[in-house]
């Protein structure tokens, strides 16, 4: 996972981290803050030779939206494009 959409993501993610990982505490949660290096020591802290199949859900559960970020971002794209080409026509 990139680290920058960790911690853009996380706000959403660590809801579904504790609900799916119990043995995170609130505390945990708070250290971490998005910071996926203090994620990856609370991972190994908390489940140690789970910590691969920890960090590949979280892997899965960020690919969806992640998809829908990209999405969006090509129907804004691609609509500012038309608007342009509109535009475009519309002077000559």
């Amino acid at each position: 996972m990139n680290r920058d959409q960790f911690k853009g993501q996380w706000q959403q993610c660590k809801g579904e981290l504790k609900k799916q990982w119990g043995q995170f505490t609130d505390d945990d949660l708070l250290q971490i803050q998005g910071d996926y290096d203090k994620f990856a020591g609370k991972v190994k802290e908390r489940y140690g030779d789970k910590k691969d199949e920890v960090s590949r859900w979280v892997d899965q559960w960020q690919s969806p939206l992640q998809s829908n970020a990209d999405a969006k971002k090509s129907l804004v794209t691609a609509t500012v494009d038309r608007r342009k080409c509109r535009k475009r026509s519309k002077e000559k």
